[in-house]
């Protein structure tokens, strides 16, 4: 059974992205504000605690699950506790894990792609990097899908399907 988060379609084109790893978002790029708004929404998940990133770049900030899942499921985290990092100020984009309905959506609607390891099939296809919110209304949806990576990553008895917070 497929949950609907709803998503609407971004408008306008595609940011461009790096086709490797680093894995960027290379144009639209968030504003700092908004890149900083979102952070400290982020800030105040329930069992989250702030940190650098075990995998990005050392001006990306990182969200760790406490307490840490004794075996993290790797369709859930981006490595270890961490399941979801916004890149720093030049890129604004996330890293995260949503189940595999909410990706597909998330696809077809433009608000992000998978990571190209997952794309490779070297990890699940709940890894993407959703672009960065270049206005409040976007903020309104990336936000959204943060609550949602946070509760896939914090129920690990949750099936892979999770509809948007309310």
């Amino acid at each position: 059974m497929s949950i609907r988060t709803e998503l609407p379609a971004r408008q306008g084109p595609r940011p461009r992205t790096g086709p490797a790893i680093p894995h960027q978002q290379l144009s639209q790029i968030a504003p700092v504000e908004l890149q900083d708004e979102l952070w400290r929404r982020m800030t105040t998940l329930e069992g989250v605690v702030t940190g650098p990133s075990g995998i990005s770049f050392p001006d990306t900030r990182a969200l760790h699950l406490r307490p840490a899942p004794n075996s993290p499921e790797i369709e859930r985290f981006l490595i270890g506790s961490e399941f979801a990092h916004l890149h720093g100020p030049a890129d604004g984009s996330l890293h995260l894990c949503l189940p595999h309905d909410v990706v597909a959506e998330v696809e077809r609607q433009g608000w992000g792609e998978l990571h190209p390891i997952a794309r490779d099939g070297k990890r699940p296809a709940t890894l993407l990097m959703l672009f960065g919110p270049r206005d409040t209304n976007e903020l309104k949806i990336v936000w959204k899908l943060v609550q949602v990576s946070h509760h896939f990553a914090r129920d690990s008895q949750l099936p892979s399907r999770r509809g948007m917070p309310s």
